[in-house]
């Protein structure tokens, strides 16, 4: 497989940077809880939770798994749970990437269940082209992307180029 690159560090940057923006001005005064979905969310959330030193806030990590290879299974396994109190509390769900939704919708129901104050996404990367839940709205959104595989900056593939700084797309023509 091959990949080119796709989204640079400086891109992303660039939109935490005004994502962050958003939250510090609609969080002012609030304690909003940073919920990270590993492992991919990982450098997203990071990025983003200290962009947002302008508010208080804390950061919690879950563990979900759904990808294999460059596919979703399609069943959502929850591999590391909360521990945190979550109700009464503002929620910044923090996902790298949104495409099926299967695993967003899946989170939500049992956030939701837990009686917070109120629950926001926040996604890296979403493909509303691969969208299957139309009822899913992101509410902050780094880049819309195609129905394509990428890896980098905390995306995999089998565990591998989450390091990568940059985003790459898996480049159909010389795979």
């Amino acid at each position: 497989m091959n990949f080119r690159p796709f989204i640079s560090n400086t891109q992303i940057s660039e939109r935490i940077s005004g994502i962050a923006d958003s939250i510090t001005s609609e969080y002012a005064g609030r304690n909003p809880l940073f919920v990270c979905v590993l492992n991919g969310a990982a450098p997203f959330a990071v990025d983003l939770f200290r962009a947002c030193e302008d508010i208080d806030a804390e950061l919690t990590f879950i563990r979900l798994k759904s990808y294999e290879g460059t596919g979703s299974t399609g069943v959502v396994k929850e591999v590391m749970g909360l521990g945190e109190n979550l109700e009464g509390r503002d929620i910044i769900l923090v996902e790298d990437i949104i495409d099926t939704g299967n695993t967003m919708v899946k989170l939500l129901a049992d956030l939701e269940a837990k009686k917070p104050a109120s629950i926001r996404i926040a996604t890296l990367l979403f493909k509303p082209d691969a969208l299957q839940h139309p009822e899913l709205k992101p509410d902050y959104v780094g880049f819309e992307i195609p129905k394509k595989f990428i890896i980098g900056y905390g995306l995999d593939i089998d565990g591998l180029a989450r390091n990568l700084n940059d985003i790459y797309i898996l480049d159909e023509e010389q795979s």
